[in-house]
């Protein structure tokens, strides 16, 4: 499987202290498992299947996207809980 990351996603990561830059970057190679490990929750009000992993007091908003045989992964964003779900549907 392979991890796509947006523009955005990779603006926030870099901008965090290299311990969270760590902790993100494990946490989204654990969801790349046969059965993803997190906190995973599906989000209400997408119909385009997003879920949110949890990381600490981060949020990882991404889906799984299916092209043919590759699922690819799409990282959509990251930022703190108080400021994730603010971008609107």
């Amino acid at each position: 499987m392979e991890i796509v990351y947006k523009k955005k996603a990779v603006k926030a990561i870099e901008g965090m202290p290299k311990a969270t830059k760590q902790r993100i970057k494990s946490a989204i190679e654990g969801l790349t498992l046969t059965q993803p490990k997190g906190n995973i929750k599906p989000m209400q009000g997408y119909k385009d299947g997003r879920f949110r992993l949890r990381v600490g007091d981060y949020r990882i908003i991404y889906r799984y996207d299916t092209d043919g045989k590759l699922q690819i992964l799409v990282i959509m964003d990251i930022g703190s809980r108080g400021d994730i779900y603010k971008g609107g549907k």
